[in-house]
């Protein structure tokens, strides 16, 4: 549906949506981002961005670049870019990701790592900036 000519799938592109009242039971896999309105159970891998509105509810781990949570996650994440938890979202679980954002309300019971690879790369961009 997003596909470039070249047939690739745009990562910056919600392509799935997971709607209210829907239960996805199993794996979910994709190349672009991910919104999830309903429920999933099951692991959850993204190249692009996992959305999780107010009314998701997600018991899984979750691989993403980016994760915005609005609603409920019981489980992992490992978020290469930004994790975000919303003032009415609550994560259940450790993480690992480039940055963290809480937003007064927001609830994160767990523990959490700052991912290496991040971490070296912002290092190495304030190098560049200072030596400019």
């Amino acid at each position: 549906m997003f596909k470039t000519k070249s047939g690739k799938v745009n990562p910056d592109t919600t392509d799935t949506l997971i709607g209210a009242g829907t239960v996805l039971e199993g794996t979910l896999k994709s190349q672009a981002g991910i919104r999830i309105e309903g429920t999933v159970i099951g692991d959850i891998v993204s190249s692009g961005d996992v959305i999780i509105g107010e009314g998701g509810r997600a018991q899984s781990n979750i691989t993403a670049r980016d994760l915005m949570l609005a609603g409920q996650l019981d489980g992992n994440a490992e978020v290469s870019g930004k994790l975000t938890i919303c003032a009415t979202g609550v994560l259940n679980g450790n993480i690992s990701a480039g940055s963290l954002i809480i937003e007064a309300g927001g609830a994160f019971n767990g523990s959490s790592k700052m991912a290496a690879a991040m971490n070296q790369d912002t290092k190495a961009v304030k190098q560049e900036k200072s030596a400019s």
